[in-house]
Formats: C-alpha cells, structure tokens, sequence
C-alpha cells in the first residue's frame, strides 16, 4: 500500500487503530495487505509498514489519540468536529493528542498535548453546529459497541438518550 493509499484507507474508514485489536480496522494490517499475528514488527515488512504509518501520522490529517479501547488511534480530520461534540461521553486522556518526539539522545518519546489544547477554532465551531446523534453516527457504530474491559458500552458511549421519566428513581 502506497502513502496515499493509506491516508485514503483512513479517511474512508475515519477512526482506525494504528496496530492493536479492536472494533475498527488496523493501518498496519491494512498497509501489510494481510492479518498480522503478533507484533508487526515482526512481519517481513514492518520497516515500510513503520514508513507508510509515519507518513500517515505526519500528514497533519489525522489526530493520534488512544480512543479507541486506550489503544493508539488515527482519527481523520474529517471526523474532528463529530469527535469534539460527542467528547464528554470519553475519558479526556482518550482524546489527547499523542506526539511522538525524538530526543537529543535518539529516544522516541511520546508526549501527550491534553484536550481540547489541540482542537483548532473551526473545529470547535463546527462542532457546535452538529447533533450528538450526527457526531455519533459520523464516527461509526463502533461507539455503541461494549468495551471489553468495563463490560459497558465503549468508554461510556450510549446512542440512548435518557428521557426525563427513564432518569427518575425507580418506585
């Protein structure tokens, strides 16, 4: 898979996992064209796989976050908006932008810039404008899968709105 491919990959499908398991499709797997078992870095590709990620990642179209079940996570640009709406239904270390640094020494490190420090204007705007159900709905069915961890809808997410009778104790 090409470097345009693979922003095209995460553009159609909108939240993806960079390589962990979960309930929406995986970059590496897709830039590899097959399952991986085990880490991808084992796989006979990960140099170009590594190179087609970090294209990806660098690209300035994606945000690089742990939405997804806390794992790392490419939400396109597109999605930004819909992503903030909805924001209070996930832990705001879910939403924080992941950096990943290079230090003095050669290290990698990951650095984190907090919600919503890394939400342009415009997005924020638009954000406004949207239904929680059309934030929702942009951002998949995913959202309304349990979260294997918490045996609860994906970090808190509900399509559900309570009524005002269905929020009163019960007699």
């Amino acid at each position: 898979m090409t470097i345009d491919q693979a922003k095209s990959f995460v553009q159609k499908h909108g939240v993806v996992l960079v390589s962990g398991k979960g309930p929406v499709p995986r970059l590496t797997e897709a830039v590899a064209g097959e399952p991986i078992a085990g880490s991808w870095w084992s796989h006979p590709e990960a140099h170009g796989i590594f190179a087609v990620v970090q294209a990806v990642v660098e690209s300035g179209d994606v945000l690089v976050c742990r939405l997804v079940g806390a794992k790392v996570t490419l939400v396109h640009r597109r999605l930004w908006p819909a992503l903030v709406r909805v924001a209070a239904r996930f832990p705001k270390n879910h939403l924080a932008q992941v950096r990943e640094e290079h230090t003095a020494s050669g290290r990698h490190v990951n650095r984190e810039v907090p919600f919503p420090k890394w939400v342009p204007v415009e997005v924020r705007e638009r954000a406004e404008t949207m239904s929680e159900e059309a934030a929702l709905g942009a951002l998949g069915p995913w959202t309304a899968l349990p979260d294997p961890e918490s045996k609860s809808p994906a970090a808190g997410i509900s399509h559900k709105r309570k009524s005002p009778a269905s929020s009163s104790p019960r007699r």
